[in-house]
Parts: structure tokens; C-alpha cells; sequence
């Protein structure tokens, strides 16, 4: 513009002459230390694109949320087994809360079966078996989730369940012959219950939790799900039942 409000007021200077070229040495020289100066006082982040990406990244991970995260990514399996472990101990907790009697005192033996079996059993079986099915099934429709719930329902449930109830009793002493009467007794019915609560937390799961927060999302369900379990698992067995 400036240039040919020049050539217009003055005609005979040519716009190659020492005057225009210097104008565009100037402009080419000014211009990077103008935009430099705005950009380093102004936004100094934008400046500093390296430094912008490591606070960007550092700052997404700050807090117990981003270094929780940041472990399911590193440590998977173990991250997954101290989360069902801790989930265990304090749903025995709250159960043992709710029915303990005033006179009694809480069982710590018992918090640390079900600490034990959420370390041990539920956390590995659960990091296994959401990506085995993740794998086995990768589509997010509407059909294929509901797949998901029925193999939850029927292959997954009850062998967990089963696992639970069995390896409880027999952690406390009990026979053979007492652990295939509470399967016949409690296990029934705590898949029957469950069919009133598991199928609504695994829809949400599946459909709008990604694969590696899948177990995390399902040992937070699981929560309420264990106070009702544990008070199950923790009933008398049946020959004492029946004397």
C-alpha cells in the first residue's frame, strides 16, 4: 500500500529504486523483532513451543486423578489389583459396619480375605477378561454390547462368584462338602440378584467406558455389589445352619 501511495504522489521514482528497496530490507528485518517481542511478552508460551508441549503435559497429569491414570498406562495389571484390593476391603468394611452387632467387634481376618481375593483373583481376572473381551468383540453398537452383557452374565458372574464363594469358605476352615452346599445355597440366588444390578453397570461400561478404565469402572460398581457379597459369603455354613 505504501508502495503505491508512493508511485502514485511521486511517478517518476522507480519501484526499483534505493528507496522502495530499502523500505522492503526494512520490512524484512523489522517485522521477525516485532512479532518476537509481542510474542515473548505478550504469550510467552507461543514462543516457547517445546516448553508450551512439556507444561501442557505435565500440567494434565497433576493431581491423584492424572497419576492414576498415568499407572493404568505404565502397570496395568498391578494398578487394576490394588484398586479391586482397596474397593474390597472397604466394601467388607462398610458391610461389617452394617451388620456387626454393638457388642461384637469387627473380623479383620475377614477384611483380609476380601482384601486378598480383590489383590489375587478379582484384579487379574478382571484386567484379563475386559480385554479379552474387547478383543473377542471390538464394536461399540448396540448389538455387540449386548453380547458383551451376556457373556458377563453367563461365563463371567458365575465363575467369579463361584471362585469367590469357594475360596472364602475354604480360606475359613471349611470341607469340601460344605463349600458345594453354599454353592447350592447362596450362589443361585446372588446370580439371581445380580441380574437386577450387573446388566445396568455393564451397559454403561461397555458403551462409554474405554477398555483399559473398563476394570476401574466396574470395581467402583462393584463397590455396593461387594457389601451385599461379602455379607453372603460370610453367612454360616449350612451344617451349622441346620443343627
Amino acid at each position: 500500500m505504501a508502495r503505491a501511495l508512493i508511485s502514485k504522489r511521486f511517478p517518476s521514482i522507480s519501484i526499483e529504486s534505493p528507496l522502495f528497496i530499502n523500505l522492503r530490507n526494512y520490512k524484512a528485518y523489522t517485522q521477525p523483532l516485532i512479532h518476537n517481542h509481542i510474542t515473548k511478552h505478550r504469550f510467552p508460551s507461543i514462543s516457547h513451543p517445546q516448553f508450551s508441549l512439556s507444561y501442557s503435559s505435565s500440567s494434565s497429569k497433576v493431581g491423584f486423578v492424572g497419576w492414576y491414570l498415568a499407572k493404568i498406562e505404565s502397570r496395568p495389571l498391578i494398578t487394576k489389583s490394588i484398586t479391586s484390593s482397596l474397593i474390597y476391603t472397604a466394601a467388607d468394611l462398610t458391610s461389617q459396619a452394617i451388620t456387626v452387632q454393638p457388642s461384637d467387634s469387627f473380623d479383620f481376618k475377614r477384611t483380609l480375605r476380601m482384601a486378598g481375593f480383590g489383590m489375587f483373583i478379582l484384579g487379574p481376572s478382571q484386567h484379563a477378561w475386559f480385554n479379552f473381551v474387547a478383543n473377542v468383540l471390538p464394536r461399540q453398537d448396540m448389538v455387540t454390547i449386548l453380547k458383551k452383557l451376556l457373556m458377563g452374565q453367563v461365563i463371567y458372574g458365575p465363575s467369579i462368584n463361584s471362585v469367590f464363594f469357594s475360596l472364602n469358605a475354604a480360606l475359613q476352615g471349611e470341607s469340601a462338602g460344605d463349600i458345594v452346599a453354599r454353592l447350592k445355597r447362596d450362589l443361585l440366588p446372588t446370580l439371581r440378584n445380580g441380574l437386577l444390578y450387573w446388566p445396568v453397570c455393564d451397559f454403561f461400561t461397555f458403551k462409554f467406558v474405554p477398555v483399559h478404565l473398563q476394570p476401574l469402572m466396574n470395581s467402583s460398581f462393584a463397590y455396593i455389589w461387594t457389601i451385599y457379597l461379602t455379607y453372603m459369603a460370610n453367612l454360616k455354613k449350612v451344617g451349622i445352619e441346620r443343627s
